[in-house]
């Protein structure tokens, strides 16, 4: 079998959440783009029969709508309603099909729900992996320690829990907001597996989504970078909330054209 073309399948979705954003003239595109890579490799590796995807930083889901669409669980018409009047497809991950099993864009909701599900799948004794995106201004909350402590009591090996650190969040820099470093002592600390990663190399990603671990949950620590690929948009947390006017949509179509 060969292996995916990541680097294409990541540049195709940035460029429809792209146009999908400028469109709607919504947000969060430096979010999007952060964890783009990730959703690349997760829904390369996931079986959507058997497994689950939470996506904890639910303000990512045009992200999570394009992802789906390639997989044919909504369709192009779906797709296309994005933030438009009376689309059930909001701007913010909810859980309107079965596919996307639990709401996010709360800070905190998705690693609840996925010690939940994976809880449930142990009890049940039924096959399948529960993948968690998380941001790094999600390990500020108390609920995600408090998950992570019954997720490490129950052993639950089936729950692979990613944290996109881009090292930005709504108000500025994820350190000086509230420090959550350093992130994988805290994680270790708590009983889980841990390892760190690049979060755009995706042999890096594809390795640790595609293997199993026994025993205990893990923890991914993947540092990325806010608006990954488009250069006026990297690490500027200034596309947290900004849609892209004319001129910067054009730029950055061109960009990813050229790069793709």
């Amino acid at each position: 079998m060969n292996k995916p073309d990541y680097k294409k399948i990541a540049n195709d979705a940035r460029i429809r959440v792209l146009e999908m954003i400028y469109k709607a003239q919504t947000s969060h595109i430096g979010s999007n783009y952060s964890c783009i890579d990730l959703l690349a490799v997760i829904f390369e590796k996931a079986d959507l029969n058997k497994d689950k995807v939470v996506l904890s930083k639910g303000w990512a889901a045009a992200s999570l709508y394009y992802f789906l669409k390639e997989k044919g669980r909504i369709t192009e018409t779906d797709l296309e309603s994005y933030c438009q009047p009376d689309s059930k497809f909001i701007g913010l991950a909810e859980p309107i099909i079965p596919d996307i099993p639990a709401a996010g864009g709360s800070m905190g909701f998705g690693l609840p729900f996925g010690v939940g599900f994976a809880l449930a799948k142990k009890t049940k004794k039924e096959e399948g992996k529960i993948f968690v995106v998380m941001s790094d201004g999600e390990m500020q909350i108390g609920t995600t320690w408090e998950s992570a402590m019954i997720a490490a009591h129950h052993k639950l090996d089936n729950l692979l829990v990613f944290v996109d650190c881009n090292g930005l969040q709504a108000m500025g820099n994820v350190g000086e907001i509230l420090k959550v470093e350093p992130l994988a002592e805290k994680w270790k600390a708590f009983g889980w597996n841990v390892c760190e990663i690049d979060g755009h190399n995706f042999d890096e990603i594809e390795k640790i989504a595609g293997s199993p671990v026994f025993g205990k949950p893990t923890a991914v620590i993947a540092r990325t970078i806010k608006g990954k690929g488009v250069s006026f948009m990297e690490g500027q947390n200034l596309y947290h909330y900004k849609a892209p006017s004319e001129e910067e949509y054009q730029a950055a179509l061109n960009e990813l054209k050229i790069n793709g």
